[in-house]
């Protein structure tokens, strides 16, 4: 991507809940801007509710990328989103239009700044090969052979299984270990957007947030978009099916949590995981502004683009 569109770039992070989207689109709307999705959650089409996808009346109003555009039965890794992303921020750049990238999923921001290790495409009877092999060894002795072939996947929690899933599957297509191509350089999609924040409310108001937007979502229908999820009949391994929200509403339509137990589950389960986000912000995230509220981010982002000229 030329350097000299970079400038056209902002970042805007945070964890879930924290009034990102929003700040987004105010942004967009001030600047003549395009929002491109960096949530994990938002690239699935039937997670329109759950994954507190922006309405039909404010993607109508600002133009909105990567929002809806996978089945939830294409995995997405941070190289997939990768590989959808440059080609429409260059777009929106070609256009002289600022890209506004959003969203709370770390790896993403991290695969634009620091690009991608060139790894080899799997062949589909080899993914298929890997889910077999992890169904018949089972999960403990599975993790057990992917460390044994490539010991600094160890790193990898031993319940993460699209991550160890990957590790086999690459080693059996290619004869090599992950970690040998993860060690390559990669090159950076959007080495210096000219602003990057972290929107970080205070713990307390930031929990309360979770609680509030669940409560919303269940006023606008989680549940039956929950249902829905359940009659596709996806694989129970899928990312989709370990969304916040749509696992523990899952445990409910299937009859192991009443209503109420799966509401208050789905909310403890998006604190703590609202929490895990700005950790990894704070320690992954070291050199961006951080903020607490959008009034203190649109003060830095007024500060990006109008002392620029941007």
């Amino acid at each position: 991507m030329p350097d000299q569109t970079v400038d056209n770039v902002v970042f805007i992070a945070g964890p879930t809940a924290s009034g990102k989207s929003a700040l987004a689109i105010n942004l967009a709307r001030e600047i003549g801007g395009e929002i491109v999705n960096a949530d994990a959650m938002q690239v699935y089409r039937e997670l329109k509710i759950l994954s507190a996808r922006p309405s039909e009346e404010e993607q109508a109003d600002v133009a909105h990328h990567l929002f809806g555009v996978l089945s939830g039965d294409e995995p997405c890794s941070a190289g997939c989103w990768a590989a959808m992303a440059a080609p429409v921020i260059s777009d929106v750049l070609a256009r002289e239009k600022c890209a506004i990238i959003v969203g709370g999923t770390g790896l993403y921001f991290r695969t634009l700044e620091q690009g991608l290790s060139p790894i080899p495409d799997v062949p589909p009877d080899v993914r298929a090969e890997a889910r077999a092999r992890r169904e018949r060894l089972g999960a403990d002795a599975f993790y057990a052979e992917v460390v044994a072939a490539d010991p600094p996947m160890a790193r990898i929690a031993p319940g993460d299984t699209q991550r160890l899933l990957r590790a086999w599957e690459v080693h059996r297509a290619t004869g090599k270990p992950l970690s040998s191509f993860q060690a390559a350089p990669g090159a950076p999609i959007v080495a210096n957007p000219c602003a990057r924040l972290v929107l970080a409310p205070d713990r307390e108001n930031l929990y309360a947030r979770c609680d509030v937007r669940f409560d919303a979502m269940m006023a606008a229908g989680a549940l039956d978009e929950a249902r829905a999820l359940l009659a596709a009949e996806f694989d129970p391994q899928l990312p989709i099916m370990k969304a916040l929200g749509a696992a523990e509403l899952l445990a409910h339509l299937r009859g192991d949590l009443d209503l109420d137990a799966a509401i208050d589950l789905a909310k403890r389960n998006t604190r703590r995981f609202a929490k895990r986000q700005m950790t990894w912000f704070r320690n992954q995230t070291p050199d961006w502004l951080r903020v607490q509220t959008p009034d203190e981010a649109r003060s830095v982002l007024n500060r990006a683009f109008f002392a620029s000229g941007a």
